[in-house]
């Protein structure tokens, strides 16, 4: 990639802006560093280096390219708004006068559910037995997400000194870098409390809760395979950590029907976000109804 492109300097200088003014997570901003870096890729290859050359066919005919790729729909329309904002803030400082992309629209995604635990899967994970310093660490993490609904990478953030009042909750700092406040339930507590004796065996030098061996804040990616290896040896087909907060955000409201208040614990700033819960709910009730009525289709 040519260290050169002006266009490579206003990207740099728009991840500084999402980064530092907007606030928003690292993870979110490495992830417009790499939607805009493909784009410039694509341009380049066109050799195109001047904002007035990028007309809306340019921008459709990427949206083709990332589909030609196999990307699907999600990380279309995932890229396409990574560059709408960037256009957003060229056309905001004056650097071109309108965005090419204004008018450009990606594919829809179609609406597939997430993969849910039903409860008795999620009982089976629950009862691994771990037999050492590091399983027990993963019972801790494994009790933790689905108790308080967390996202993986909310989880490998944690502090140690993010719980409140005993344990009983427990501060997240979630997408957008928002605080929110969460409640943890009496077998999270338990887990936590073994992990954090166990804890005090590994020399570290960092406040991160969850550690690998080496005393360092375990990855993201630590977590899914620990996870996968757990559900493995329980007699479970793989589970990824996503599928443990779609679990307790579905089985919440199974209980509760209460969707604002899932709404609030999964830190969704819209509440069309947590809906699609109630699909999975409705999946649930007519997969009973099926089941129970008389009258029901077999």
């Amino acid at each position: 990639m040519k260290n050169t492109s002006p266009i490579l300097n206003d990207i740099k200088e728009y991840l500084v802006f999402v980064s530092q003014v907007k606030n928003l997570s690292e993870n979110t901003t490495k992830s417009y560093e790499r939607d805009l870096k493909k784009l410039l890729l694509f341009l380049e290859k066109l050799n195109i280096t001047k904002y007035s050359d990028i007309k809306e066919e340019i921008c459709s005919a990427w949206i083709g390219d990332l589909y030609s790729q196999n990307n699907k729909p999600k990380s279309i329309q995932r890229h396409l708004s990574s560059a709408k904002g960037f256009f957003r803030f060229l056309k905001k400082n004056n650097l071109i006068g309108s965005s090419p992309f204004e008018l450009v629209t990606a594919p829809k995604s179609s609406n597939t559910l997430p993969d849910v635990l039903s409860p008795e899967d999620v009982e089976q994970l629950l009862n691994f037995k771990p037999s050492n310093t590091i399983e027990i660490r993963d019972m801790a993490i494994v009790e933790l997400m689905y108790s308080s609904g967390l996202r993986v990478s909310e989880t490998v953030n944690i502090n140690i000194g993010d719980f409140e009042e005993n344990m009983s909750f427990l501060r997240v700092i979630g997408k957008g870098s928002k605080t929110r406040l969460v409640p943890m339930g009496r077998f999270a507590i338990k887990a936590i409390s073994n992990w954090l004796i166990e804890r005090e065996k590994i020399l570290n030098s960092t406040n991160a809760l969850f550690l690998n061996s080496k005393g360092t804040r375990l990855s993201v990616r630590s977590v899914q395979l620990r996870l996968k290896k757990m559900a493995t040896k329980q007699g479970l087909p793989p589970v990824h950590p996503h599928m443990l907060r779609h679990s307790f955000a579905t089985h919440m409201l199974e209980s509760s029907g209460d969707l604002r208040t899932i709404q609030e614990l999964l830190g969704h700033s819209s509440l069309s976000t947590t809906q699609i819960y109630t699909k999975l709910d409705y999946q649930h009730l007519a997969k009973i109804y099926d089941k129970s009525h008389p009258r029901a289709k077999k």
